[in-house]
């Protein structure tokens, strides 16, 4: 209840990913420029970690445009990048903080996710929906609104949107009823302002034995201003020419680069990541709390909506696995207080391994609940060494007191045999280092805690166990007899 709550921990796979947004309208131009400032800075600032770095303008995971870019850059192997400071996570967070100084550009250095296809990057995904049918400009202040108060929260970091702001839109209003009074139809005004300004494939040529296509456009200095549309003609059926100034009118506007929906509903798409010292799911508890607005619902997509279903589906799991091993125990004592005494033992495993988590600063991830089964059945093997000698004392005559003080006399070294070859087995995990580190700590140090604390303590508590269950169904049993038997009948 107290662990930070996670699904996946944050690995250090080798390399990063990086997206740069410049302002809406910013050239090509502009957009290389930053991406070198960005290379540079990873050259030589970071060259001690860094192999390379690759840069893409046009295209980032938050759509396309001049004003957009992305990249990769690749580390050095992880044995040259020793301590705390060269992990690609403190990398990658270094990264954003200094390149947050870049005039008119926002700079984001993103770790991969975990698992490939479960999103873009580490972090949450939310979606924010528009269930309350509201107008364009209500949703896009509800997202602002969500984005101010998520920007400046202490939990919460990198927080963004994941599409590309509107963009400056040139719209070109066109008159049906002109259009028809001059004799021409909609499609022949769409057609011509295709080929003119977006061109249009018309046939195919054959050059030394290759063949080539044909497009038909505009002549460049005829269509580089917005003004120019008013010289340009649309020929009629009859061959009469018109020009577009004598039906169409232009205006400036903005517009979305793209328009997202989710299940059915407009939707705008938010990602971020969790502070320094904290977890994702403190950070989408805290998302949920700042997201409670008029007209909007939310959902969660990609690593968080696994978050979700794996933390609801962990009670269960870890219920059945009692059910099973209670089960198993009972056929094979054939009884059903014993199993109880086993049980009792497997707590004191799970204390030991949330104390061993939480002092090592890990979270309650998926591989920290495997370790959690993994202790369980150890923590009920070393009971059942002691129970099953017990058992069969008790069997021969011996009070359950003397039974379970003997057989933990004699089993005292098979089960320090067992848990220590176990611990020293695992121990690898729990201070690996490398690809994949983080999910081998997270399992190695939940089992070497769980571990310690179930040998420790179990010498001591499961005969106590033993002792107190046989005692208490003993008397059960008993009461249970003496209210079968029938009352005595006086004499007659």
């Amino acid at each position: 209840m107290r662990l930070p709550t996670s699904f996946l921990p944050t690995e250090d796979q080798g390399f990063a990913q990086i997206q740069y947004t410049l302002p809406p309208g910013a050239t090509q131009e502009r957009t290389l420029v930053a991406a070198a400032a960005i290379e540079k800075y990873f050259l030589e600032n970071d060259r001690d970690v860094t192999d390379a770095v690759y840069t893409v303008s046009g295209n980032s995971n938050a759509g396309s445009g001049q004003n957009a870019g992305r990249g990769f850059v690749s580390f050095k192997p992880w044995d040259q990048r020793e301590g705390a400071k060269n992990v690609t996570a403190a990398i990658t967070q270094r990264a954003t903080r200094d390149l947050a100084e870049l005039r008119d550009v926002q700079f984001l250095a993103l770790n991969p996710p975990a698992v490939r296809g479960l999103g873009q990057s580490t972090g949450f995904t939310l979606e924010l929906l528009n269930t309350g049918d509201l107008s364009r400009e209500d949703f896009v202040a509800r997202r602002n609104q969500l984005l101010s108060a998520a920007q400046t929260d202490p939990l919460l970091r990198a927080v963004r949107v994941n599409a590309l702001v509107d963009v400056p839109t040139l719209t070109v209003s066109i008159d049906s009823e002109k259009v028809g009074a001059l004799g021409l139809t909609q499609s022949q005004v769409d057609a011509t302002l295709t080929t003119a300004w977006g061109g249009t494939y018309v046939n195919d040529f054959v050059d030394r034995g290759r063949v080539k296509r044909v497009y038909v456009q505009g002549d460049g200095q005829f269509r580089s201003r917005p003004e120019d549309l008013v010289n340009w003609t649309v020929r009629s059926g009859n061959g009469t020419m018109t020009p577009f100034s004598s039906f169409a009118k232009m205006a400036w506007a903005r517009a979305p680069s793209t328009l997202t929906r989710y299940n059915g509903q407009p939707a705008f798409e938010i990602q971020g990541q969790a502070a320094e010292g904290s977890s994702s799911g403190a950070a989408m508890k805290r998302m949920l709390e700042l997201a409670r607005l008029p007209g909007v619902t939310t959902a969660w997509s990609a690593l968080s909506y696994q978050e979700v279903i794996s933390g609801g589906q962990a009670p269960i799991l870890y219920a059945l696995s009692l059910l099973v091993v209670f089960l198993c125990l009972a056929a094979l004592y054939e009884s059903w207080s014993i199993p109880v005494s086993v049980l009792l033992v497997i707590p004191l495993g799970l204390v030991g391994a949330a104390l061993a988590v939480m002092l090592r600063g890990l979270e309650n991830d998926v591989y920290f609940q495997v370790g959690l089964l993994t202790t369980m059945g150890l923590s009920a093997k070393n009971a059942i060494l002691i129970v099953e000698f017990a058992e069969h004392a008790e069997r021969a005559g011996k009070s359950a007191y003397d039974a379970a003080l003997e057989a933990a006399r004699l089993r005292l070294r098979p089960i320090l045999m067992t848990s220590l070859a176990f611990i020293f087995g695992v121990l690898p995990l729990a201070i690996s280092t490398g690809a994949g580190a983080q999910s081998r700590i997270a399992i190695g140090t939940a089992v070497v805690g769980g571990m310690l604390t179930a040998t420790a303590l179990a010498i001591f508590f499961v005969p106590l166990f033993y002792v107190l269950v046989r005692r208490w169904f003993s008397r059960a049993e008993t009461t249970a007899e003496t209210t079968a038997e029938p009352a005595p009948q006086a004499p007659t």
